[in-house]
């Protein structure tokens, strides 16, 4: 994988982030009520799901 396959599947992160913004909210929902969680910690579970999310949804778009 070269350095202009990451770029592009950086830059097709960024569309990605309106599918996956969703996900991020019900994940982060799901630990909230299952393990009791904060407010930060609920907040820091949701952008990190959905910035996974998105980057595996424009590594599939890229490759498939």
């Amino acid at each position: 994988m070269s350095l202009h396959d990451v770029m592009i599947i950086l830059v097709l992160t960024f569309p990605m982030f309106l599918f996956s913004i969703y996900p991020g909210i019900v994940v982060s929902n799901f630990v909230e009520k299952k393990y009791a969680v904060e407010e930060g910690t609920k907040r820091a579970v949701m952008v990190g799901v959905t910035f996974l999310f998105a980057l595996t949804l424009s590594t599939l778009l890229y490759y498939l």
